[in-house]
């Protein structure tokens, strides 16, 4: 009763769909324009990738960071090792660029040799007064200019770190206002006005000029994204429509595959903006995704119309049987590969939830217009000529199936040795996996931001930023000088770690204060004693009064309970950026007793640690729940768990390869490739449900002879299996002209995961097939399945379609 409830499920959705295809194509046609209205709500996003939870105690240390001192990342610098900074000329023209932006609206401050300043005693008022450094009427005397760079770089350690290191390169600090970092209006900016004034610059002295900074960074990347996204698109419609028409040599069944999958992304764009969603380094993946994910669909049930017509000649009950043979076949294998996707929505991560969410609606959405599309277009098409089903007997699909199946029946034992061995090396491979994940790691290499990056990070060690905050639990317990002393101490245990750039806090002002007052001598350059604290302090405070521009002004809360020390870190990894963290925390634990003083670790590059090992932790679990889902489909679909466990190992097997890959090649473990394994196990149980669903047809063809039903379905399935996995495993390697290094390990990894995938659902599924059955003394694996999963139907049977022609 049950089959045929099904059986007539899928003939009354044939029926549906094959007498109404007018009406249907509208439908399509009218929903691809509402999809295509909501594409104004698209936009890309502004803010950091943040795979943590909202809840997350780190993100929400974070966000009260930023609730106290604002956004942290609006920093951006400029700088040069050129000696010829100091000329007249160059100089000039470094005075009118910053000049030129300082007066921008969008920045903030301009921190820069030419309008910087110091501090010198007024002895009569007892306060310091805030002096230029430079006299910009003398800038125009080049003995003057070297008097300035003598004394900049012996006499002034307060900007040591900030504007100059010891190997004599100058740069120049530039804040970006804050309200505008995580906008569209800071694109505008750096691409704009920022970027065109930087090589005006460059035009007129001949200066490479460095430019880094997280504003800076984000918007170039970003911009690169963008471009991917639409050279991805057209790669993925150029490979999967070539080989699909090299598979079928016909252009009338290449150019409704490519409408199908274009289709497909407008609705993912609709979709996105549908749901009010930001493009990211995810989502813009996805409509690639849709056209290699969906082509196969379009393969699978073109060759079997084609197959069916073969057969018996006869056109309408070849379409009916396209949705009634392989609908809930078809159905299941997108749905396991929306599973896949779909684990990601577990994970608590906005990010992932939303790249998860999209593509799973997007790979459903795609079955049927595929299952809808395909039969009411070849309905109106003549019926297919001997040249386009020659595929179905091509020699070079007959040479590769004849092997496969040769393999299964007389080689049993290597196939089964080799899976063994593959194991084994792939276990002892993942083992070598390490963990990795920057802010940086990923971006283009071959980008002139990205060797900017470089060059900041070897100079200034880092460009990252790290925030530690001190809360002295008492207003005004920032300027207490045992407070002070106890930041001073932790400063100098950063300053020790190469990773970390030189420090920025309240204790720089405080002990150029104290040398100020020693007449600017550099060797006074520190905290002052307990006998000079009261005055030297005091004229710390005037002298933060009475600038306008002072740099210090974000390091204390405005109850100077709360202080700030900022230091940059290196694109180290999330391994050496733990062991950076534990030095921190240690060294915070001796100098601040937790009952007068809590110290919190933040900013961007601690975020983006944590999130990568969030991710990590969650791996197993999401491949988990993927490898639970889709085993309760199969259950639901066969009704057998010795089949489940049968098809399992095939895909497993796959996966453990592909670890241990990455840990013979030194692939680690990042954001980027953690997603790996639970796409490529959805998609390759594809390949399992085609197999088992057809393995199930022909045991009852070949009253349940195990060993001829095997072979039949070898080759009933086989060539489909074939075209389908080629095309995935063509369209995943078009990631591979990505200049991302996450997108290209994304798309090579799960290339080869599905490569393997085939070879183990062609040679060790029905080889485990056989060995099952026969130690079981040929006992039918089978109960009646909860649902027909490929109905079987004789072929003297008139379909409806065919009585409404008569």
């Amino acid at each position: 009763m049950k089959k045929k409830i099904t059986v007539g499920f899928w003939e009354f959705i044939a029926g549906i769909v094959l007498r109404n295809r007018i009406a249907i194509i509208s439908g399509i046609g009218l929903f691809t324009l509402f999809l295509a209205l909501q594409w104004k709500n698209i936009h890309f996003t502004y803010t950091e990738a943040n795979l943590l939870p909202d809840d997350h105690i780190v993100n929400q240390e974070y966000n009260t960071f930023l609730k106290e001192f604002g956004e942290e990342g609006n920093v951006m610098v400029i700088g040069s090792n050129d000696p010829r900074l100091f000329t007249p000329k160059i100089f000039k023209e470094w005075t009118k660029l910053t000049d030129e932006l300082k007066n921008q609206p969008e920045i903030e401050l301009v921190v820069s040799i030419d309008n910087i300043k110091k501090i010198q005693k007024n002895d009569s008022t007892e306060t310091f007064e805030i002096k230029p450094f430079i006299n910009s009427n003398k800038t125009a005397d080049a003995n003057y200019l070297k008097e300035i760079r003598t004394e900049l770089f012996s006499k002034t350690p307060f900007y040591e770190g900030l504007l100059y290191n010891k190997n004599n390169t100058i740069r120049s600090v530039i804040y970006m206002d804050k309200k505008i970092v995580n906008t569209p209006k800071r694109k505008d900016f750096i691409v704009q006005n920022f970027i065109p004034k930087i090589e005006a610059f460059e035009k007129s002295t001949g200066i490479d000029l460095k430019v880094s900074g997280m504003p800076y960074i984000r918007t170039l990347n970003a911009k690169s994204i963008l471009g991917e996204i639409s050279l991805f698109i057209g790669a993925a419609l150029f490979i999967t429509s070539l080989i699909f028409f090299l598979f079928f040599r016909s252009h009338r069944a290449t150019l409704i595959s490519v409408l199908i999958v274009i289709i497909g992304v407008m609705w993912t764009f609709g979709f996105i903006g549908l749901f009010n969603f930001e493009i990211t380094i995810l989502t813009g993946l996805i409509p690639s995704l849709v056209i290699v994910i969906g082509i196969p669909n379009c393969i699978f049930l073109t060759n079997k119309y084609q197959q069916e017509f073969q057969n018996h000649g006869n056109k309408a009950r070849a379409l009916q049987r396209v949705i009634t043979r392989v609908g809930t076949a078809t159905l299941m294998t997108n749905l396991t590969t929306a599973a896949g996707f779909a684990t990601f929505m577990i994970t608590n991560s906005e990010l992932l939830k939303e790249f998860g969410l999209i593509a799973a609606i997007n790979i459903v959405a795609l079955f049927f217009l595929c299952l809808i599309i395909i039969p009411i277009y070849y309905s109106y098409q003549p019926v297919p000529k001997a040249k386009h089903l020659e595929h179905l007997n091509r020699d070079y699909t007959q040479k590769f199936i004849n092997w496969i199946e040769k393999t299964v029946k007389y080689n049993r034992r290597y196939v089964y040795t080799v899976a063994i061995l593959l194991f084994f090396c792939s276990i002892f491979g993942a083992l070598q996996i390490k963990t990795s994940g920057s802010l940086t790691e990923d971006m283009p290499k071959n980008t002139d931001f990205f060797r900017d990056i470089t060059f900041f990070e070897k100079e200034f060690d880092g460009v990252m930023p790290l925030e530690i905050t001190i809360d002295t639990k008492r207003k005004k317990g920032v300027m207490k000088l045992s407070t002070l002393r106890r930041m001073d101490e932790l400063q100098q245990t950063i300053e020790s770690i190469p990773e970390l750039s030189k420090p920025i806090s309240m204790v720089n002002l405080v002990k150029y204060s104290k040398q100020a007052f020693y007449n600017g001598n550099p060797e006074y350059y520190a905290l002052p004693t307990s006998q000079e604290q009261a005055f030297i302090l005091t004229y710390a405070k005037n002298s933060t009064k009475n600038s306008d521009a002072d740099l210090m002004k974000s390091y204390v809360s405005k109850d100077g309970q709360v202080a700030r020390i900022t230091t940059f870190m290196k694109d180290i990894g999330t391994g050496n950026m733990e062991k950076v963290e534990n030095k921190l925390l240690d060294k915070i634990k001796t100098i601040f007793p937790e009952e007068q003083y809590k110290v919190t670790l933040t900013g961007k590059a601690l975020v983006f640690e944590k999130g990568t090992k969030y991710l990590l932790d969650n791996l197993v679990t999401s491949l988990l729940f993927a490898v639970l889902l889709i085993s309760l489909l199969m259950i639901f679909m066969f009704r057998s768990f010795k089949m489940v466990v049968v098809s399992l190992i095939p895909n497993l097997l796959p996966l453990i390869i592909t670890a241990g890959l990455m840990g013979y090649f030194g692939i680690p473990l990042k954001p980027s490739t953690i997603l790996i394994f639970s796409i490529a196990f959805g998609l390759s149980v594809d390949d399992t449900i085609h197999f088992l669903a057809q393995y199930r047809q022909e045991l009852g063809k070949h009253n349940w002879k195990i060993k001829k039903s095997v072979f039949a379905t070898i080759k009933e399935s086989g060539v489909s299996m074939f075209y389908t996995s080629v095309v995935l495993f063509s369209g995943f390697s078009i990631f591979l002209l990505s200049s991302f290094g996450g997108t290209v390990a994304l798309g090579g990894l799960i290339a080869i995961t599905l490569l393997f995938g085939m070879l183990s659902n062609l040679m060790l599924l029905p080889c485990l097939v056989l060995t099952l059955n026969k130690s079981l003394a040929n006992e039918q694996e089978f109960i009646e399945p909860k649902i027909d999963v490929l109905e079987q139907k004789d072929d003297d049977e008139t379909t409806e379609m065919e009585k409404n022609n008569k």
